[in-house]
């Protein structure tokens, strides 16, 4: 690898770890601004989203700058089309916490809106999926890869455990249609969230073992 492109990837590298780090704190908020029905936290995430949307342009264009002005070949190359496809699953996390960050100012309309336990516990998982995904691609660790992996299972289970108390709680009317729709948007959004970590931890052992790992047991 030249000098030149030794330092390209190094700014890319830090390009990639800032639009990480916004995503990570974009999500961590909205979920609080949920939880404490904080309208203008909610707002404000919407507004930081535009700093994602403008961050992932710049990581696309460094990408496609080195791709034509270095031709990398092997694990360079793996390394830039791996940053491409995890630059655009973060960008739709950021889209996503969005759409929550919607959802809190349409429940804040609502009297005493109570969040269910799992949408924190589906949080929870979701922030250590992203939080090991993105350091399995700056580490290049398949250990920590794999295990974004296994969680997935997880998120989808309470995934479904929402949708499950939800139908009950219509079902015997303990609960408001208004308030239990949109949070169950919620846990359909992490739910997707979620499988963008997996994509990304995925796209990390590609970039690693040079094998595509996606939809594969």
């Amino acid at each position: 690898m030249s000098i030149i492109m030794e330092k390209e990837i190094k700014k890319l590298e830090k390009l990639v770890s800032n639009i990480s780090v916004k995503v990570e704190e974009n999500l961590n908020e909205v979920i609080k601004a949920l939880i404490d029905s904080n309208v203008s936290s909610a707002k404000s995430i919407k507004e930081k989203d535009n700093e994602i949307d403008l961050l992932e342009i710049e990581v696309e264009e460094e990408c496609l700058k080195i791709l034509a002005l270095h031709q990398p070949v092997a694990i360079d190359l793996r390394y830039i089309i791996a940053v491409l496809k995890i630059n655009n699953d973060l960008e739709r996390i950021g889209d996503l916490t969005t759409n929550i960050a919607r959802v809190v100012i349409v429940l804040s309309k609502e009297n005493k809106v109570r969040v269910p336990d799992t949408i924190p516990q589906m949080t929870d998982i979701v922030l250590k999926m992203l939080k090991k995904s993105l350091d399995s691609l700056f580490s290049k660790n398949l250990k920590l890869a794999s295990k974004v992996q296994s969680y997935d299972d997880e998120v989808d289970q309470l995934n479904a455990d929402m949708y499950k108390m939800v139908q009950n709680a219509i079902n015997d009317g303990s609960g408001s249609i208004s308030q239990l729709f949109p949070l169950l948007s919620v846990s359909r959004y992490l739910e997707r969230i979620a499988d963008h970590a997996t994509n990304i931890a995925e796209d990390v052992e590609y970039y690693v073992k040079g094998k595509i790992t996606r939809h594969h047991q």
